[in-house]
């Protein structure tokens, strides 16, 4: 009796653990929520077509497109790492990552990424992703700031033109501006479009040796500001308010702010993320003539800082191979090269950035292909509280400077000495 007894309950186990595997492929198809951050309609369909391709030939794990938005995505995944409803697979930014990954709702990719794709993507860009010891993004598409340029203006006015071999240094391009204006009839050398300065200050300052954030000998962030912080504040505040060569009613709009003026002659150049190409390409009136030119340079050659997008799993996913497998399809070189050229960027992967489909010199993705080397990890990449800073200490101060009501010693005593306590909270 008790082996007929042992029996059953034996044959009663194997059904009960038979029912609750856990959540594995043998229950049925797996399904992976993937938010989508992509906006633009080329950028979109890329997105879309390269989920039903992979839907078609991987029944047994169902990726369903969610689409999210770059205006509300730190709060929205914030609440929904606090409601324990993320998505398996998020798309984001690596400056937004920090907080997350130090708060434990990023899974650690190292041991879930195949060596293909670990090989493929440059350290430096890991770098961006890389929080402690842990690495909790893939850093896929980045957009270096290029100067867009009226090319019948810089070709009637004889200026040198300056590309990728031979840029201008940030004197050099101070001096054209002032070559190109009249602003008595209105028409200036360039329009800064600084609604958002911080990024736009930090990342073109690397090409001076400005970095802003240090780390002391224990880790911690500290601001320091030196001499080659100053060199594009200056360059911008002189254009505007000495030189008359930069337009002050540009500084409180955003880039396509800018577009209306940059094609009614108004401004002969406007710095600009690379994305922007598109936009300038669908909108120009017929006949109008442009040319993407690198930023200037300084002491670090033509450098800047770059904050990629990123694809990341969450920690409470419980799908992370499979999440990783979809990543590792979706960041093949192909695919990777159709997700560039969706979204206006660069790849980060270097099999992809060899394609011929971005290194033509038509909307100048040549130019911004030989920018890619010279991409770095953003200043405040990894430093806690920079958001908080940002919104309350920097950007205040970086926009009273350009307009001119604040000097450059006080820009540095607010970005400092206002600074550091904010990033000091954080560190505790």
């Amino acid at each position: 009796m008790r082996g007929r007894l042992f029996v059953v309950l034996a044959a009663l186990m194997l059904v009960l653990t038979a029912c609750s595997g856990g959540g594995g492929r043998d229950d049925g198809p797996v399904t992976l929520r993937f938010q989508s951050l992509a906006w633009q309609q080329e950028s979109v369909e890329a997105n879309k077509e390269l989920v039903a391709e992979w839907n078609a030939t991987h029944p047994e794990v169902r990726v369903e497109y969610v689409q999210g938005s770059w205006d509300s995505v730190h709060d929205q995944l914030l609440t929904s790492f606090e409601g324990g409803e993320a998505p398996d697979i998020i798309h984001d930014a690596s400056d937004d990552l920090a907080d997350f990954a130090y708060g434990g709702y990023l899974a650690d990719l190292r041991k879930l990424l195949p060596e293909r794709l670990k090989e493929d993507i440059p350290q430096r860009s890991w770098e961006t992703t890389t929080f402690g010891d842990g690495v909790y993004g893939v850093p896929f598409l980045q957009e270096p700031r290029v100067i867009v340029a009226n090319a019948t203006w810089l070709k009637e006015s004889g200026v040198r033109v300056p590309t990728p071999d031979e840029p201008w240094t940030w004197d050099e391009f101070r001096e054209v501006t002032k070559e190109l204006s009249d602003p008595g009839a209105g028409k200036y050398g360039v329009a800064w479009p600084l609604k958002e300065p911080v990024s736009v200050t930090l990342n073109l300052s690397l090409s001076a040796g400005g970095r802003l954030f240090h780390r002391d000998a224990d880790g911690r962030a500290e601001i320091r500001f030196e001499a080659g912080d100053a060199v594009v504040p200056r360059t911008v505040h002189a254009q505007v308010g000495t030189d008359r060569s930069a337009s002050a009613g540009t500084l409180g709009m955003g880039g396509s702010d800018t577009l209306p003026g940059f094609f009614g002659g108004r401004y002969a150049m406007v710095p600009l993320g690379f994305s922007y190409r598109q936009q300038i390409a669908q909108q120009a009136p017929e006949g109008f003539e442009w040319q993407v030119l690198p930023a200037p340079a300084g002491a670090e050659g033509l450098t800047q800082g770059v904050s990629p997008q990123t694809l990341s799993i969450a920690e409470d996913s419980p799908h992370k191979r499979e999440a990783a497998e979809f990543i590792d399809f979706l960041l093949r070189p192909g695919n990777m090269v159709r997700l560039a050229l969706g979204d206006w960027m660069l790849p980060t992967g270097s099999t992809a950035l060899k394609d011929p489909a971005l290194r033509t010199e038509k909307y100048g993705w040549s130019t911004g292909t030989a920018l890619a080397e010279y991409l770095r990890p953003a200043p405040a990449q990894s430093v806690r509280g920079y958001p908080e800073w940002k919104d309350k200490v920097a950007t205040p101060a970086l926009q009273e400077y350009y307009s001119g009501a604040i000097g450059l010693g006080e820009l540095r005593e607010r970005l400092v000495e206002d600074g550091n306590p904010v990033l000091a909270r954080y560190q505790r």
